[in-house]
């Protein structure tokens, strides 16, 4: 009985291995998780504290959860047998693209992932490149909305700096959630965006099982009162201007909207202007339709020589940052007060009307929206003097430069528009906006001390004005 038992070498590896496993999977691990969640539950309570729009629950269930919800919704259900009848296919074949849909759409929100490592990444991204600037906000917006509203950013497009940006200058507001393109999904991009509570969306699917599958989740979400994002000019713009709003988002919060109900969705208008984005050129190109395609090596190589081009300038200490980036936060639109005044004559009830009536009213709503957002558009320092230098005649000294830009700085204030001057000092603002046209090449000084736009480079002058051209009005 006292005698030792001999094992093989192989099976005594086997056998610890399986004992230390479940020492980690029932001691271990579940230890570390009660204190990981203890942590986070921490750092939800205090974050939640602070925030005009609190995290809601519907942001903290499991991932799972909600995709089982959205798999399951009958709304879905029942577009995955109309689809199966109308292609002559399997129900459960229909059923799984509808869990390929849902498993794409619904995000992982992590709070401190968007508190600690989003907003660090966003802050010091956003400081690292630009001079950023809360031109102008209502506070007592935010701070008034009762807690059974769903609050919602409607926003310009720009650059995908906005992402950035927006994410950065709020999130000590709320936390957002984003519809996001399909260009971010890469690896690892894809995982952090997503665990930052932002939802996939494919922009030209005409799949309508897909567009079924992303209503209800942003249904769901909505009716959850999970504070949202969205650009509703469906991209960037291409030449600087405003672009007229895309009404599928708007849609898919509205039409199960009940305008009687205890719920109310909040609009905040919400605009961004910059003296330089960074994609301008690109943008720029891809309205010319007879432009040859680009390698990929060639955006890389061209990337790549850009920001060694910018790392000897801070060498040099001749490195000004990318100017300036301002955000304006305007007053809130209520959906339930806006249709109730303009929704007709059944008190602005969307859910038994047909689509056509339902589009022509959300479209009046996306538009009063999308003109609070035109109206806070930041006048900037590169803004004002492109549009002089384009406007000019001729050649100009500083000092007329700088007059015309008075003169048309006057006019947009007494147009109501919101300038954001560098210091609260004209001179300087000019001097800062003349400065980055310089240094950029787009505009070029005689030795007389005459500035003139340069001949090719007036488009990508044009596409800076154009960010500003409808507040000066007609």
């Amino acid at each position: 009985m006292g005698e030792p038992v001999t094992v093989p070498l192989w099976l005594f590896v086997a056998i610890a291995a399986f004992a230390l496993w479940s020492l980690l999977d029932r001691l271990l691990i579940p230890s570390v998780r009660w204190f990981l969640r203890r942590r986070l539950n921490r750092l939800i309570d205090r974050v939640n504290r602070g925030l005009a729009v609190e995290i809601k629950p519907f942001q903290l269930t499991k991932r799972q959860v909600l995709i089982d919800r959205l798999i399951y919704d009958p709304q879905v259900v029942a577009a995955a047998n109309e689809h199966a009848r109308a292609s002559n296919v399997p129900r459960e074949v229909a059923m799984t693209e509808v869990h390929r849909y849902a498993r794409e759409i619904v995000p992982t929100f992590n709070a401190y992932v968007y508190f600690r490592v989003g907003y660090s990444i966003a802050r010091a991204v956003a400081r690292f490149l630009y001079r950023v600037r809360l031109g102008y906000a209502d506070e007592r917006t935010l701070a008034g909305v009762p807690a059974n509203t769903t609050v919602v950013f409607v926003m310009n497009h720009r650059s995908n700096m906005d992402y950035v940006l927006v994410a950065f200058l709020a999130a000590e507001r709320t936390a957002l959630s984003y519809a996001v393109g399909e260009w971010a999904r890469i690896w690892p991009l894809q995982q952090l965006i997503r665990s930052m509570g932002a939802y996939f969306v494919r922009r030209n699917s005409n799949s309508p099982i897909y567009r079924r599958v992303l209503e209800r989740y942003v249904h769901m979400a909505t009716e959850a009162g999970v504070a949202q994002a969205m650009y509703p000019e469906g991209g960037l713009s291409r030449d600087g201007r405003l672009r007229d709003p895309k009404l599928g988002l708007f849609d898919y919060m509205l039409k199960s909207f009940d305008p009687k109900g205890d719920h109310d969705i909040a609009f905040v208008p919400v605009a961004l202007n910059y003296d330089r984005v960074l994609e301008d050129r690109t943008l720029l190109r891809s309205l010319d339709k007879e432009a040859p395609r680009r390698s990929v090596w060639f955006a890389l190589s061209t990337a790549l020589g850009f920001w060694l081009a910018q790392l000897g300038l801070m060498l040099r200490g001749q490195w000004f940052r990318f100017g300036y980036a301002c955000v304006n936060f305007g007053g809130i639109v209520s959906a339930r007060d806006w249709l109730a005044k303009h929704g007709g004559a059944n008190g602005g009830d969307l859910r038994n009307v047909d689509k056509d009536q339902r589009f022509e009213v959300i479209g009046r709503l996306a538009t009063d929206v999308m003109g609070e957002v035109a109206r806070l558009v930041p006048v900037l320092p590169v803004s004002l003097m492109a549009t002089v230098l384009l406007e000019a005649d001729g050649p100009l000294d500083e000092l007329e430069i700088k007059v015309r830009a008075s003169e048309l700085a006057s006019h947009f204030e007494g147009r109501g528009a919101k300038l954001y001057l560098p210091r609260g000092d004209r001179d300087y603002a000019f001097h800062v906006g003349l400065r980055m046209l310089a240094l950029r090449r787009l505009i070029e000084e005689s030795g007389d001390g005459l500035f003139v736009a340069v001949a090719t480079e007036r488009p990508l002058l044009a596409y800076y004005a154009n960010a500003i051209a409808h507040l000066r009005g007609t």
